[in-house]
């Protein structure tokens, strides 16, 4: 797998890759409404998180198949604030070797990321992964919980 940096003639195919990956999530848990975070079917905030952080596209067998945002805040803090594969391409190690390259691409004291209160196996991942969970944010229509590595 590649990870090369986005640009905006990239939007319209990663806005589609987290379409799939998001909206996916309601085939996983059928008690979850398609969709998926703020800005995630939208080209122009594409085109927003590639003018303003760290956006990759993931390139897997000559095509791409997943988006990576990274916000790189204060020194020694990133946040992943957005990573989608195509649900075609999961189970794959695919989403371990993402992980991997942003901490290898973006050296940091602390990793953070949010993810949806019920996405078991998302949390399940980031565990795996050493993330742990640090807190828990409600809003009217989501909980998500934190989680950090350092």
């Amino acid at each position: 797998m590649r990870f090369e940096p986005a640009n905006n003639a990239d939007a319209d195919a990663l806005v589609q890759i987290q379409i799939a990956a998001f909206q996916h999530d309601s085939v996983l848990y059928p008690a979850v409404e398609p969709g998926g975070p703020p800005g995630y079917d939208s080209v122009e905030q594409m085109r927003k998180n590639i003018a303003q952080h760290a956006c990759y596209k993931l390139v897997y067998a000559g095509h791409p198949m997943g988006v990576m945002v990274i916000v790189d805040h204060d020194e020694g803090h990133t946040h992943l604030d957005v990573i989608a594969i195509e649900p075609r391409y999961h189970n794959r190690g695919l989403g371990t070797l993402a992980m991997q390259f942003l901490e290898q691409a973006h050296p940091a004291r602390r990793y953070t990321l949010d993810t949806p209160s019920w996405a078991v196996r998302n949390q399940h991942f980031y565990e795996k992964l050493g993330y742990v969970k640090v807190g828990e944010t409600t809003y009217p229509d989501i909980t998500l919980f934190a989680y950090e590595k350092r």
